[in-house]
């Protein structure tokens, strides 16, 4: 069978292309499994937790007895009363170790326990559940690992936490009482999180059940090289040619190796690609502007991932103002795992701690952001609102004209926003502008917002229209010298990207600045600069 990019659910290395695991799941087995460690995998939506439990479950059969279970298989009903879930529990936990790979007699012996707990009317609670757990542990020809994925599916529910506890008790008491060698929780909240919906605001917030919890702090983004990796094996059987390394790279780019935008890129590139007009003539699909024309697809698509992006900003206000202050306002927010926002954009993978300060974890996450920031004012803003009446005069032979688009916004601006005051103009200058801009290349071009170059001062767009690039630097002008620094910082940015002419967009809020746009030549570079 042809393998193919997946990206709905779990992803197998004989079904699908993906990036090897064996040194991920290697770390996972010296540093936290044969240590006895008790963990959680605690990551983003469509991370590739599932795909590397299950991966583990493969790799470690020869040393240790694993038990894989997925809480989505027990009903929120079930979860009522410590009851319910105790033979819930059982059935599954059962239903898994039938299907390990021991001798028949063994087997039966190591079933036997829990199957007569379930099967007669001894009382179904915790404690006895985990007295029958614990003899089949000690009765195991090997250490037993136990793994449950989606433990998100037991928020809310008292008895979840309760069985945290048990089984936190065990741990301690493993010298004593044999017990599970190693455990694996996987979800999307952290278990501290999962806690804290059970309680009022102020009781017992950080009390959480599971603090055996070693902190697991493995690596699972994909980096450019395991994408190259990937790509080489695609290549390999549909002789594209391609340049592996450069096309992981750009896809590295947009994506930051988050493993579903990887998979999901490839995929548009393999499945979708060669159907488009663009490229069913020249074919050159695996290159930087087919990489960049699945980002546009993928943006305009509706993904699981996006919707929950979208759902999260949504329930956390504050979330969403902390994400909007950072896009729009340049804020610059140092890391602290206590700020309840923080670690909960940490936690749903939309951010990272850059070493200096947060960042939106991703060009994707960022410009899905943008668009949906945007798309939320466009309709009552006044300048957007022009540039979607106007937008034929910007494009001329499938090429966008950017002199004119920045000839006109400085224009419109003036006309429209010129009598506000300097703080007004200073805090949504630069959203004006993204406003401005979205209707004139939406449908056919991309852009994205340099994470790096953003602050309070300064911002760098990247437009990317028909396959041609256009530099531009949004900046709040603070005086001649600044001034003249920041020009040069944009032709060393033009070296970086190859170009010869970049774009300086300029608020100044000098009284005799002269507004309008001209021509300046640095060095070998054209730059086209704005002022408004």
């Amino acid at each position: 069978m042809t393998r193919y990019f997946n990206t709905e659910g779990l992803c197998k290395p004989d079904k699908h292309y993906m990036v090897r695991l064996d040194e991920r799941l290697t770390q996972i087995k010296q540093q936290y499994i044969d240590r006895g460690k008790y963990f959680v995998i605690n990551r983003g939506r469509q991370y590739g937790k599932t795909t590397t439990l299950m991966a583990l479950k493969s790799f470690l059969k020869n040393d240790y007895i694993v038990i894989s279970m997925d809480f989505q298989k027990i009903g929120s009903e079930e979860f009522k009363n410590a009851e319910t879930f105790v033979y819930a529990f059982s059935k599954i936990f059962l239903s898994a170790l039938s299907k390990v790979d021991i001798e028949t007699d063994e087997k039966e012996n190591l079933l036997h326990p829990l199957s007569n707990f379930t099967n007669n009317d001894t009382d179904k609670n915790l404690r006895e559940l985990f007295i029958r757990l614990s003899e089949i542990c000690s009765a195991a020809p090997k250490p037993i690992l136990l793994m449950i994925d989606e433990v998100d599916s037991a928020a809310n529910n008292q008895v979840f936490i309760d069985f945290l506890a048990q089984l936190r008790g065990c741990y301690l008491d493993r010298e004593d009482s044999p017990i599970f060698h190693s455990v694996i929780l996987a979800g999307v909240y952290d278990i501290k999180n999962l806690n804290l919906k059970m309680r009022s605001h102020e009781e017992h917030q950080y009390n959480s059940p599971w603090n055996i919890s070693a902190d697991f702090d493995v690596d699972m983004n994909f980096s450019a090289k395991q994408i190259a990796e990937m790509l080489k094996e695609y290549s390999a059987d549909h002789n594209t040619g391609m340049d592996s390394a450069i096309i992981a790279e750009e896809i590295y780019r947009y994506t930051s190796g988050y493993p579903y935008l990887v998979s999901a890129i490839c995929k548009i590139m393999d499945e979708k690609l060669p159907y488009n007009e663009i490229f069913s003539v020249s074919g050159n699909i695996w290159s930087k502007a087919g990489v960049s024309e699945a980002v546009k697809i993928l943006l305009r698509s509706r993904t699981t991932l996006f919707d929950s992006l979208i759902k999260h900003i949504n329930e956390y206000p504050e979330l969403k103002s902390m994400l909007h202050a950072i896009l729009f306002q340049g804020e610059q927010l140092t890391y602290n795992q206590y700020n309840h926002t923080i670690a909960l954009a940490c936690m749903f993978g939309y951010i990272i701690d850059n070493g200096a300060n947060i960042q939106v974890a991703n060009r994707i996450f960022e410009t899905c952001l943008y668009n949906l920031f945007l798309s939320e004012e466009e309709l009552a803003s006044a300048i957007s609102r022009i540039a979607r009446q106007s937008k034929n005069q910007f494009i001329a032979d499938g090429r966008l004209h950017m002199e004119r688009v920045l000839e006109k916004f400085v224009e419109y601006f003036n006309e429209i926003y010129g009598d506000n005051d300097e703080k007004f103009i200073e805090k949504y200058g630069r959203k004006f502008f993204l406003l401005y801009l979205k209707p004139i290349i939406n449908g056919t071009g991309n852009y994205y917002i340099e994470a790096q170059t953003r602050d309070a001062k300064r911002t760098d767009i990247i437009i990317d229209y028909a396959g041609e690039q256009f530099v531009t630097e949004m900046k709040i002008w603070r005086g001649n010298e600044y001034n003249e620094r920041g020009r040069q910082q944009l032709t060393d940015y033009l070296n970086y990207f190859h170009q010869n002419k970049g774009y300086l967009l300029s608020f100044n809020f000098n009284r005799k600045k002269e507004t309008g746009i001209k021509t300046l030549t640095l060095g070998n570079k054209t730059i086209i600069e704005a002022v408004v």
